[in-house]
């Protein structure tokens, strides 16, 4: 069961394995894109924990998030308009798990992601939109309807999308202040998937003294802590993804990562180095010092 805390009342947990303990199996948990703020560490931390049937929302994309946590057998349904390692090439967990058939998969497009979310943020049932009508999308997913737009006198086809409203908004951030306030920066995604979910939970690099908001140059960057349930440090938490404005992905590392993860083993082998134990975290110190 989800944590029932006041909504204004941000959590300051120890570490980002009690992060990873608040979210419960068979969340539903919407994540960014590698090219946004993704919470690796806590990605890791749940793969430590052992999570499972997790049902995972890419915003509008997922990409090596997803691929650890299907491949560790922690998801069992996803809804996004792609999956993939960027430059690394395809993301192999998933590629082999939706092709088994053990992954449930409901395909979506970038816009109706983010409709769906904006309509869960403003409390309303669904959102309108044009561009999927007559393609197969629209007729596989049935909280999709299109109707005519009641606004027109002549023949006017609409969709309207569904609010999406996930259990868990899960991503990572520059700084986070005593407030209880998170900084996103340009990452705007990730304050409305904050403002749609039902808890949001973040991690951060630094901890900044006051409140964020009050800054004129920082608050428009900021997520309030009224939208944040809980947060914790994680330094280099985005690694091997990049922060920007702090550090860049390690692509040697993508790399190393898409290759192992081709098989099984090499994947089972890849989270005994890299996430099951300490190696990650020397990893990244060794990264930082480049």
């Amino acid at each position: 069961m989800l944590q029932n805390l006041p909504a204004n009342e941000t959590r300051f947990l120890t570490n980002v394995e009690d992060l990873a303990a608040a979210i419960p199996d068979g969340a539903f948990v919407a994540m960014p894109p590698d090219y946004s703020l993704v919470a690796m560490e806590a990605v890791r931390a749940l793969v430590r924990r052992g999570a499972k049937n997790l049902r995972l929302l890419g915003v509008p994309q997922l990409g090596m998030c997803a691929d650890l946590l299907i491949g560790a057998g922690c998801v069992v349904e996803i809804e996004t308009s792609a999956v993939s390692l960027g430059e690394a090439g395809l993301a192999p967990r998933f590629t082999e798990a939706a092709q088994s058939g053990i992954l449930r998969i409901k395909d979506a497009t970038c816009p109706l992601v983010h409709g769906g979310l904006q309509a869960a943020e403003k409390g309303v049932p669904s959102m309108p939109s044009r561009g999927v009508i007559g393609s197969d999308l629209a007729k596989h997913r049935v909280d999709w309807k299109t109707i005519q737009n009641p606004l027109s006198a002549q023949n006017d086809p609409i969709v309207l999308a569904a609010a999406i409203e996930p259990d868990v908004a899960l991503f990572h951030a520059r700084w986070a202040d005593r407030a209880g306030n998170v900084w996103i920066g340009r990452r705007r995604e990730l304050g409305t998937i904050a403002h749609a979910s039902k808890r949001c939970y973040v991690t951060y690099e630094e901890m900044r003294d006051g409140d964020m908001l009050e800054d004129e140059l920082l608050a428009p960057g900021v997520v309030s802590s009224i939208y944040v349930t809980g947060v914790a440090e994680a330094k280099r938490g985005a690694w091997p993804l990049g922060l920007i404005g702090a550090y860049p992905a390690d692509d040697a590392h993508l790399q190393q990562y898409a290759k192992a993860a081709r098989t099984q083993a090499g994947f089972e082998q890849y989270l005994d180095e890299f996430v099951r134990t300490g190696r990650a975290a020397r990893q990244r110190d060794l990264a930082a010092h480049r």
